[in-house]
């Protein structure tokens, strides 16, 4: 089963296939498949059908007219997983459909005699490959099992979304700070396709200048955690006045405080791992955890760098006790969470 990237390496060298399906929900590569596949065709020779409101076989018979305007067409299919035989919600369905007759019987029989010229593309983007949706998706991966390329569409790992930022930014031509680039992946939740549109509007306002990790909480949407990243490295620095202002900053901005909490533990947290597996620098701790299957790019590790020197191995642990007392704090109905916050900063770099 093809990659994205092999399948677009395969399209470059030997065409589009006759059909093909595009299976998961990650919208940036299916946007870049669509894109590099119009290129190929004049507008004239490009078709689109949505099967929530065609059928199955309105679209093959499509893909089997003759076109008076082009010898080579493009046959984008949307919603895919319309096409399904719907079942009764006392056997499969957790949607509760009734049953219908649909099958995937003339898809099979087209692709026994495919159209010469014609590319069929389906796209089935509903449903993930994890939790309740993955029981659902394979019934789309079993109905159109006749189709031979069957292009897997994950998510990104944030690692691997961090690392295709940094493409795209080279590729946008502007400088951007190790640490804002952090934050933009993880405001955004690693969501590619949103990575990517914000880097466009970064390009454009940059005009020349490195962007900082005050114009990302600045300018992107969900992006006001970056006051708690922010936050993490003046407790890191033991900076108590820096660390009391980021906090009014973030109470201002309606900030979640149990969420700003919850970073503050995973940082001492992997920095007391690192210390105690004797970890010296942010390469180190990098293939370290790496190694035990926590994915880190370099700038994480420069954090956690910086923690682990700045903290010694009782003032860590320390550090976590206090989180501990700052969490229950959190949890209390008496006092209000920025009390808990600057109590539990006053306490840690006192």
């Amino acid at each position: 089963m093809p990659t994205p990237a092999q399948f677009l390496s395969r399209v470059k060298r030997s065409g589009p296939p006759a059909a093909a399906l595009l299976l998961g929900p990650e919208a940036y590569e299916r946007r870049r498949i669509r894109e590099a596949l119009t290129a190929l065709y004049p507008e004239s020779a490009m078709a689109r059908h949505d099967l929530a409101e065609v059928s199955l076989a309105e679209v093959l018979d499509d893909a089997r007219a003759l076109s008076l305007f082009a010898v080579e067409r493009l046959i984008w299919v949307a919603n895919a997983e319309a096409a399904l035989p719907r079942v009764r919600a006392a056997t499969a369905d957790p949607e509760g459909e009734s049953e219908s007759s649909g099958d995937a019987t003339p898809l099979n029989h087209y692709l026994k005699d495919p159209t010469p010229g014609v590319a069929l593309v389906f796209e089935a983007s509903r449903f993930d490959f994890e939790g309740d949706d993955k029981r659902k998706l394979e019934r789309v991966r079993k109905f159109y099992a006749a189709i031979a390329e069957t292009v897997e569409l994950r998510k990104y790992s944030s690692l691997d979304a961090r690392r295709e930022a940094e493409t795209l930014v080279a590729r946008a031509g502007f400088l951007i700070e190790e640490e804002a680039l952090d934050l933009l992946v993880d405001a955004l939740g690693a969501d590619i396709a949103r990575i990517a549109v914000e880097i466009e509007k970064l390009a454009l306002f940059a005009g020349g200048r490195r962007v900082g990790v005050d114009d990302i909480a600045a300018l992107v949407a969900d992006a006001r955690a970056g006051n708690v990243y922010a936050l993490v490295n003046a407790l890191a620095r033991r900076d108590r006045a820096r660390a009391l202002e980021i906090l009014d900053a973030l109470v201002r901005e309606g900030e979640y405080l149990p969420l700003a909490l919850a970073f503050l533990s995973t940082q001492f947290r992997l920095a007391l791992a690192a210390r105690e597996a004797g970890l010296k620098s942010a390469q180190q701790i990098q293939s370290h955890f790496t190694r035990l299957g926590m994915p880190m790019w370099g700038s994480r590790a420069d954090q956690i760098c910086q923690t682990v020197t700045r903290f010694a191995k009782p003032q860590l642990e320390r550090a976590l006790r206090v989180i501990y007392k700052a969490d229950q704090g959190l949890r209390d109905t008496r006092p209000d969470d920025r009390i808990v916050m600057e109590q539990f900063i006053l306490e840690l770099v006192g």
